[in-house]
C-alpha cells in the first residue's frame, strides 16, 4: 500500500469514528466539505498547515495519519 492509500484510508476511517461532519470539519481546518472529501478519496493532499489542522481537529497524531505509526497520539 503507498503513502497516499494509507493517508486516504486512516482518514476516512478516523472522520467516520470522529461523528462529525465534512462540514463540521472543514470548518474546524478551513476548507470546504469537498476537499475534505477529496483528501480521502483522491491523490490531493492537504497543505501542510491544512493537514496539522486536521490532525488538531480529529485529535490524531501526524504520524499515524502518515502511516509512520499505529499510535492515534
Amino acid at each position: 500500500m503507498d503513502t497516499y492509500d494509507i493517508i486516504k484510508k486512516r482518514l476516512s476511517e478516523e472522520i467516520k469514528n470522529s461523528h462529525l461532519t465534512m462540514a463540521e470539519i472543514g470548518d474546524k481546518v478551513g476548507v470546504s466539505p469537498e476537499m475534505i472529501t477529496q483528501y480521502c478519496t483522491t491523490k490531493k493532499l492537504p497543505k501542510l498547515d491544512t493537514f496539522a489542522k486536521l490532525c488538531k481537529a480529529l485529535d490524531l497524531s501526524s504520524d499515524y495519519i502518515l502511516g509512520l505509526s499505529d499510535n492515534y497520539s
